[in-house]
């Protein structure tokens, strides 16, 4: 019987492994066509992208403090702070023994860093050049990382906590999420190392790797017997996650 079940328990596992497998793909699949278009379209696209950086910068050059105030913020939500935190997120979901939402969480960081990586090389734009630039970045533009991981970090761990927060917890969650990844996207824009194009990218991406991953998992839960549930509203796991709090 013990071996019964854990054969059924890996089984599930797998299966669960195969279709976040599957869903990262398919959100790979979804920036193709929108990098396609910021190629096809690239005149057009850097008519908006200079005008914004050229008046961004301006106001960059005369307001220091406020400059010095956007290079602190944009590096306190920058890429690996939210690295540490979703791993930090996943490794006490080990601990209170949820591990299919730990690989969850983990998955779609990865894959929504590897895809922004390959995408950075395979559209290759290069970041604003800008007379007495107030902040340099290394490597290509598109899409900003600091963007794409503000909005896999702020939405992992969001979808992660909505099962034990209130309706108006949600709310103010999901507030303070748009808000990170719009002040986020906009320090990156105003510091002249991307392109509104490079930030709106990385929503883009971002927003889509999560949709992928969270509706495989819920299309995993239904298979394994458990109710339906909605994502945007009671989390990846709802069952999971209520039964660790509840443990507290």
């Amino acid at each position: 019987m013990r071996r019964q079940w854990l054969r059924a328990r890996v089984d599930r596992d797998r299966s669960l492994g195969l279709r976040l497998t599957i869903a990262s793909f398919a959100a790979a699949l979804v920036m193709i066509p929108f990098s396609l278009l910021l190629v096809v379209a690239k005149m057009p696209v850097n008519g908006l992208d200079a005008q914004v950086a050229r008046e961004l910068h301006a106001y960059a050059l005369a307001h220091p403090d406020v400059t010095r105030l956007l290079i602190v913020w944009s590096e306190l939500f920058g890429p690996w702070p939210w690295r540490v935190a979703v791993i930090a997120y996943a490794a006490w979901l080990l601990y209170r023994g949820a591990p299919r939402l730990a690989i969850w969480a983990v998955t779609t960081m990865v894959v929504g860093g590897l895809i922004g990586l390959a995408l950075k090389i395979v559209v290759a734009r290069a970041r604003p050049h800008l007379p007495d630039p107030v902040a340099l970045a290394p490597g290509d533009s598109f899409p900003s990382g600091h963007t794409v991981h503000v909005t896999l970090g702020a939405g992992v761990i969001v979808l992660l906590l909505l099962p034990v927060l209130s309706r108006a917890g949600r709310i103010v969650a999901w507030a303070v999420a748009g808000f990170l990844v719009l002040s986020v996207g906009y320090t990156r824009i105003a510091l002249g190392v991307h392109w509104v194009s490079d930030v709106a990218g990385g929503i883009v991406l971002g927003a889509a790797v999560i949709a992928a991953t969270a509706a495989a998992f819920e299309t995993w839960r239904r298979e394994q017997g458990r109710r339906p549930a909605s994502p945007l509203a009671e989390g990846v796991e709802p069952e999971s996650v209520k039964v660790m709090h509840d443990q507290n």
